[in-house]
């Protein structure tokens, strides 16, 4: 993996939901359940996942292009164009808040919470 900690795993998230529970990803999961951690979201839980305001950030900034893309290549194009604009820490920032949201999701243990 790329992304590891300093006992050499790496962290994958997974919050069960259809994709991430098909048969090809859960044989990927067990061939490999040696190269990382695998850490358990309940279902539907954005708090816990980082990749939403990833996505959230990327579908904005695609929005914003003009002209829009019109291809699925141009949209690649925006979509890699708009990663690279990003600040080198914005991804530790969010690693960075995963202990709040995870004590924030305890204590409401109801709904999605606003950061």
């Amino acid at each position: 993996m790329s992304i590891v900690h300093s006992d050499e795993f790496g962290q994958f998230q997974q919050d069960s939901a259809t994709p991430h529970t098909s048969r090809v990803a859960t044989k990927w999961l067990q061939e490999h359940s040696s190269d990382f951690r695998h850490f358990h979201c309940p279902p539907k839980s954005p708090d816990m996942n980082i990749i939403q305001p990833i996505w959230v950030a990327l579908q904005c900034a695609v929005q914003k292009r003009f002209p829009p893309p019109g291809t699925p290549m141009n949209l690649l194009t925006a979509l890699q164009v708009s990663w690279c604009e990003k600040p080198p820490g914005n991804l530790q920032t969010l690693v960075d808040t995963m202990p709040r949201r995870v004590a924030s999701l305890l204590c409401a243990r109801v709904g999605p919470k606003r950061y």
